[in-house]
């Protein structure tokens, strides 16, 4: 046969082919079919012929497919038409897909090994007798092939379509022949169009899990600090002093040393430097609001410890005002008399405490958020 033309038609195959990239594919088992031309080696002494494939594959990845595939061809003999001549076969063959990403279609090469059977007439020279029934001899038998080829396939959904032309190298060295020649193979050219038919249902698109719900360890809807798995009290309000359980705590800046002389409601130069530093505390913390509260020791009437204890507060309120605090932030000056103490007056023996009085005359400042 013309080996030329064979070279040139693989050669065009080939030169189209990409370089592979990895894609998505469709691994479903698939059915195929083709028919085309058989262009019979010139060797074999039979005319070209239609032949027909029926075939079963997968994708194994997005560039490697395995299939088996049966074929049958039934050219004429040059020599006379009238006598029988089939070939039939089977065959395992891989192709090589050169894919590129969202390619509809993509060139691919082949190659495969298998088995056909020839099964002809043909009339016995009459040197070698003829046969004595008149009928004509019959000659069957089997060899190994060898599939080579290249082709483009279009890719439709579950459906398709594959052009191809290759060779098969048929190694059939006994013929059936007048003459005594005998080859040891021949070589057939094969131009064929076909579809292949995925199997079962559409690949379904890969599902992406659910974003997983967040957790209350990580958030904080009332951002007071404390997470909503911890915060026992939402809805916290800002500027609010917040405990580790998410609830309002109370708190008084510490004035422990703004005590007062007896039966005076002037401030001590010790406690005017205890209230620079709660000055500072007020100003680094601009959300604070506090009440400035003043109290008394037990001695004298409740009237008069009352009207003291609001002297001392206001003794503390004018100092705060007067020092940048914003008397916004201020609740008060509110006095309490005797009514708070925070250490015993007197004695368990009813006798004078002076420590404890001493202790009791002093003026607070409690946060109120």
């Amino acid at each position: 046969m013309n080996k030329k033309l064979l070279c040139a038609a693989l050669l065009g195959g080939l030169g189209v082919a990409q370089a592979a990239s990895a894609q998505d594919f469709d691994d479903r088992w698939y059915v195929s079919g083709s028919t085309g031309v058989n262009f019979q080696d010139t060797d074999r002494d039979t005319e070209d012929s239609i032949f027909a494939t029926l075939g079963f594959g997968k994708f194994l990845n997005p560039n490697w497919s395995v299939e088996a595939e049966l074929n049958y061809q039934n050219p004429d003999k040059s020599s006379n038409p009238n006598l029988w001549w089939s070939q039939y076969g089977v065959s395992a063959d891989a192709r090589y897909h050169f894919r590129s990403v969202d390619s509809k279609w993509w060139p691919y090469i082949r190659m495969g090994l298998g088995w056909q059977r020839h099964e002809e007439e043909f009339v016995r020279d009459p040197a070698f007798g003829t046969p004595s029934d008149g009928f004509p001899a019959q000659h069957e038998d089997n060899n190994v092939a060898v599939n080579l080829g290249a082709g483009l396939q279009f890719d439709f959904g579950r459906v398709d379509l594959r052009t191809e032309v290759g060779t098969r190298i048929d190694f059939d060295d006994v013929q059936a022949r007048s003459a005594q020649t005998q080859e040891d193979y021949f070589t057939d050219l094969l131009a064929s169009v076909g579809l292949t038919v995925a199997l079962g249902p559409e690949p379904s698109a890969p599902v992406a899990p659910a974003p997983a719900a967040p957790s209350c360890a990580d958030a904080d809807d009332d951002g007071d600090g404390v997470n909503n798995c911890d915060d026992k009290c939402p809805g916290s309000q800002a500027g609010q002093t917040i405990g580790p359980d998410g609830c309002p705590v109370p708190v008084s800046i510490d004035l422990k040393g703004v005590n007062f002389d007896f039966d005076k409601s002037t401030l001590r130069p010790d406690a005017v430097a205890i209230l620079g530093e709660a000055v500072e505390i007020l100003k680094r913390y601009p959300d604070l609001k506090v009440e400035v509260a003043g109290h008394t020791d037990s001695v004298g009437t409740d009237a008069y410890n009352q009207s003291l204890s609001e002297r001392r507060a206001k003794a503390v309120y004018d100092y705060l005002t007067s020092n940048g605090v914003d008397a916004a932030r201020l609740v008060g000056p509110n006095g309490y008399g005797e009514s708070r103490p925070i250490a015993p007056n007197t004695n368990e023996d009813g006798s004078d405490n002076p420590e404890g009085r001493a202790r009791n005359r002093r003026t607070e400042l409690n946060v109120q958020n």
